[in-house]
């Protein structure tokens, strides 16, 4: 059985990895872009790496290109973009497809999890969250017009994170 920790990804350097690397942590995967009317959430997803981080608590951002061309940049550009407008210190994936006959794996597994409404399937635009637990379960969904640091997103954040957490932030 698949479970989120297996899937094997890349780093935005391109250095094969798996989420297994912050098992024990709760994640915030987020499909994310550069030029796009919501890229101002890196913002608040900064904010809630720093916060948590310490809680064993870490943001993954996962650039994708599929909803208007809006993450059109090299790995370089992406990362470079992040760092400077945003000051990003949350790990970043590879660019990924999120949707349709090339969706990535990881999507896979993300995508079959229902938001608040009782909605699974596609992704509906960049900047959609996944919450994921320290064991690698998939527990809530936010989709994308919800600011990271809405009360919601928050609550189950600290719901989630480790009940106890002796490691390093990965920032």
């Amino acid at each position: 059985m698949t479970t989120i920790h297996s899937v094997p990804v890349k780093t935005l350097g391109g250095d094969p990895t798996t989420l297994g690397e912050f098992s024990g942590q709760a994640l915030l995967v987020v499909n994310v872009a550069s030029k796009c009317g919501l890229t101002p959430q890196y913002e608040g997803l900064e904010r809630l790496q720093k916060t948590y981080a310490g809680r064993g608590f870490t943001v993954i951002g996962v650039p994708s290109n599929q909803f208007g061309g809006q993450e059109p940049g090299t790995a370089q550009e992406i990362a470079t973009f992040c760092s400077t407008s945003y000051g990003v210190t949350f790990p970043l994936l590879e660019k990924l497809e999120v949707n349709g006959p090339g969706r990535h794996p990881l999507y896979d597994e993300l995508v079959s999890h229902p938001d608040a409404t009782g909605e699974a399937g596609d992704i509906q635009w960049n900047f959609e969250k996944f919450l994921v637990s320290p064991d690698g379960e998939v527990v809530a969904r936010f989709r994308p017009g919800t600011e990271p640091e809405a009360a919601p997103v928050v609550a189950a954040i600290e719901a989630t994170l480790p009940k106890s957490w002796s490691g390093a932030p990965q920032n």
